[in-house]
């Protein structure tokens, strides 16, 4: 028997970001007042286009913006629903995993799972990139050749823009058939997904073994994942 205490919202589930809590809560009082406001059938209060227009959905956008608020990047989701995981800060804050011994000047600092098999692994600088006015600086400036972006967030939202500039991409969350995991196979970027790493800084050279195969459809339900290796390069390089 259901509980009669326990109610589904009306609107479906909460929103994970502010900015579409209020648009949307803006979008529900506007069109609750034109229909008490209104005498028409509802029928034809639908029908006739009165309800929500074009120029209403501009004037709530410009409400937010001329409040002073701007669009979040994308890894905000994901830091709501898995806190454990993501940290919320300025910078991307990898998820803490002991470090291997330095061996041949490189030393084991993560593994994931490769989205694109290639011949041979590659290397570069890596940026942590997770503000809007990082991917605005790249946008400006270009991304510098052979940067690996270390990202928290598998939407890809936030580094659509710039995407195809970079040379490889080690991203914190999601599962190769994530959204982001979707863009580098269309651009060829190499990328590595689902990763846990130890601590890297802006401009930590490493190595990501795109040589790896591809988890299996199955992998996510087995824990058959994490193969492609992440090396931190410490020697001359």
């Amino acid at each position: 028997m259901t509980d009669p205490t326990i109610t589904t919202p009306k609107w479906g589930a909460q929103e994970l970001t502010p900015l579409p809590g209020r648009y949307n809560s803006a979008i529900r009082a506007l069109v609750a007042s034109r229909i008490q406001e209104s005498n028409l059938p509802w029928a034809e209060l639908v029908l006739d286009g009165s309800l929500f227009t074009i120029d209403d959905a501009v004037a709530v956008e410009k409400d937010a913006l001329d409040s002073g608020y701007r669009f979040e990047f994308s890894a905000t989701a994901s830091l709501t629903s898995e806190p454990e995981k993501y940290k919320a800060s300025a910078k991307v804050q990898p998820s803490e995993q002991d470090t291997g011994e330095l061996v041949d000047g490189r030393r084991l600092v993560g593994s994931g799972d490769n989205v694109i098999r290639k011949a041979a692994p590659i290397s570069g600088p890596v940026a942590l990139v997770s503000d809007v006015e990082q991917v605005m600086n790249f946008l400006v400036d270009g991304v510098p050749a052979g940067t690996i972006a270390v990202i928290d967030d598998s939407g890809g939202t936030l580094t659509a823009p710039i995407l195809e500039g970079f040379a490889g991409i080690i991203c914190l969350g999601g599962t190769v058939r994530s959204h982001l995991g979707i863009l580098a196979r269309e651009y060829d970027v190499p990328t590595l997904m689902n990763c846990k790493i130890g601590p890297l800084t802006d401009g930590d050279v490493v190595e990501i073994e795109i040589t790896a195969a591809p988890p299996g459809p199955d992998a996510y339900e087995t824990g058959d994942t994490g193969h492609a290796r992440i090396w931190k390069l410490e020697g001359d390089h």
